[in-house]
């Protein structure tokens, strides 16, 4: 159930969206910087095993 917001409805409900799209913009870039590091991990794995 929805509290009544009174005048303040539009900008508190804004402010809860942009919360949730700043949080969602950080899971995503958490979620590609770590896949790019387990890329590059994996490539130098592969490197030293080749070199001997």
């Amino acid at each position: 159930m929805m509290p009544d917001l009174g005048k303040y409805a539009e900008t508190v409900l804004s402010s809860y969206a942009i919360s949730l799209v700043l949080l969602a913009g950080l899971v995503c870039l958490s979620i590609w910087q770590g896949a790019k590091a387990r890329r590059q991990l994996t490539q130098i794995e592969e490197r030293r095993k080749s070199d001997g």
